[in-house]
């Protein structure tokens, strides 16, 4: 792809990349595993007179997944590789616009819709981009933003490579409504004719209007890597129309983060964790339903009547006379109840359901369905369990070191001059202007570390401080508050500031004892 392809050339790249992925089927196994997963497992059947009954348990193995997961906070630590005391203020200062980042996008919160978007779609994906508009109080306007795109919505130029930053360009689909491309075309210097020729399509196949006649339009945001310069381009364009026309943003990276829950070989589309076991479920629902029909018909005692003996039919109804031929003393009537049904077939449903969620690692145990008797067992086995989802943890540690990279980028590019909280030769933090644009891409390059940040990691950081400085091994006061986690104690730099300056004292008039103590062994001599 070249950066002077007009609209039409776009598109026909983008209808190869959705080639691929009708060619898979990505497209159907995406609509039936969301439709599986929320409940809706019977549409399509004609059946009008069958029970329709559903035993999800695909959906609580999958939200026991994203809750083993998600349960412990995410944080991301900077570390420079050459530790300068220019460095260390500097990913100080990137750390705080990071968290800064991460919370006013909810990011943490998003990161559930991703997971579950890996678990029951195959992959996750966030796009970011920065809105100018925003205002933040800074001297530079703007803020970072970021959107969860659907595997649907996101297609790769080389589509047999999984790695985002080794592609040659991508495609953002974005599903806006007419009047609001309309009026972006017009900001952007867009003629009267090109905006009347921006129409809206049908795509159903992104499945945001059951009827496919809402009034969208399909937008591309094609991003494109220059393989001199190596700063990625963009542009965005309807099917005939220019919205914005290529512009260079100057990141190296692509804006994009992008995992998958289970990798499959020479693509860039996973598999989610419920395609394979949805004919399991089919097959539990099928089952129950034919259990519920045989008891609505065969439950209940059956009458049989001699139809010569009662003309006018039986009536089961209270009080109500029942006429006979003959002696109705004669008249044969009697009860029927067929044989029940056998107890295999819910043993059969229970068998299959225990052991897909066996298989899936999601266990008695591991939900909490057994009788706590004993606890240190109990522990144990969910702990065992949940071993399984450690290689999805580290997908998703690395999908979260990805973007803190891709922000770190978009930092250097757009913040400009910033208010960020500095400490430097011993003083309390204080806001100081930082000049983010003075960071080339090569001085951000820093170790990106991605942990737990849960509330008892914190909890035995402050235990291993207290032990390391009770046994003498850290001796200064001023370390061992350093180490201390913010939350924990409130003003901790301005008491470390205090600190510092009695050690300075102390230092001072030790050196006037010293000096005093030189003069007088100098008189005697």
């Amino acid at each position: 792809m070249k950066i002077d392809r007009t609209p039409e050339e776009i598109w026909q790249e983008y209808e190869r990349a959705v080639c691929y992925n009708s060619g898979i089927d990505l497209y159907e196994t995406v609509r039936r595993n969301e439709n599986f997963f929320i409940g809706k497992q019977w549409e399509g059947l004609s059946a009008p007179d069958l029970e329709k009954p559903v035993l999800n348990f695909l959906k609580r193995v999958v939200s026991y997944f994203i809750s083993m997961i998600v349960s412990d906070d995410v944080a991301v630590s900077l570390t420079p590789f050459v530790k300068t005391r220019q460095g260390e203020l500097a990913c100080r200062g990137l750390s705080q616009e990071i968290e800064r980042v991460m919370e006013r996008t909810n990011l943490k919160s998003l990161h559930r819709d991703l997971l579950r978007n890996m678990a029951v779609d195959g992959d996750g994906c966030f796009y970011f981009y920065y809105d100018p508009q925003i205002p933040n109080g800074q001297m530079t306007p703007g803020e970072i933003c970021v959107d969860c795109i659907d595997n649907t919505k996101i297609l790769f130029g080389n589509p047999h490579i999984w790695e985002v930053q080794r592609q040659p360009h991508l495609f953002i689909v974005l599903r806006q409504t007419l009047e609001a491309v309309r009026e972006e075309a017009r900001q952007n210097g867009a003629p009267q004719w090109e905006l009347d020729s921006i129409q809206t399509d049908r795509e159903t196949k992104y499945q945001e209007e059951p009827s496919g006649e809402a009034d969208l339009v399909t937008v591309l945001v094609t991003l494109y890597k220059d393989p001199k310069t190596h700063t990625i381009w963009a542009a965005k364009t309807t099917r005939d129309c220019v919205i914005k026309g290529w512009w260079d943003t100057q990141y190296q990276l692509y804006p994009v983060a992008y995992a998958s829950w289970d990798r499959i070989k020479s693509s860039y589309h996973g598999q989610a964790a419920i395609t394979g076991l949805i004919p399991n479920q089919i097959f539990v629902n099928k089952l129950w339903a034919m259990a519920m029909e045989q008891q609505k018909s065969m439950a209940f005692p059956k009458i049989i009547y001699d139809r010569t003996k009662f003309p006018e039919g039986w009536t089961n109804g209270v009080g109500k006379a029942i006429g006979v031929n003959g002696d109705p003393n004669q008249a044969v009537a009697t009860g029927f109840r067929a044989p029940d049904m056998s107890a295999q077939v819910l043993e059969l449903v229970e068998r299959t359901i225990a052991y897909t969620r066996d298989f899936m690692g999601a266990s008695d145990a591991a939900l909490g369905n057994v009788k706590p008797d004993n606890t240190s067992a109990i522990i144990a086995v969910q702990k065992a369990s949940s071993a399984p989802l450690e290689l999805q943890r580290l997908a998703f540690y690395q999908f979260v070191e990805d973007y803190a990279r891709v922000i770190l980028d978009m930092i250097r590019v757009h913040y400009g001059v910033r208010m960020v909280e500095w400490e430097e030769s011993g003083e309390a933090a204080s806001p100081v202007a930082f000049d983010f644009s003075s960071l080339s891409y090569q001085a951000i390059q820093l170790k990106v570390d991605v942990g737990s940040a849960a509330y008892w990691s914190e909890l035995m950081q402050i235990q291993t401080l207290d032990n390391l400085f009770s046994k003498g091994i850290i001796q200064d006061a001023v370390t061992y508050l350093e180490g201390i986690p913010e939350s924990y104690l409130k003003n901790k730099n301005r008491i470390i500031t205090k600190l510092r300056e009695q050690q300075s004292l102390q230092e001072q008039m030790l050196q006037r004892q010293m000096g005093g103590t030189a003069n007088a062994a100098m008189s005697h001599m």
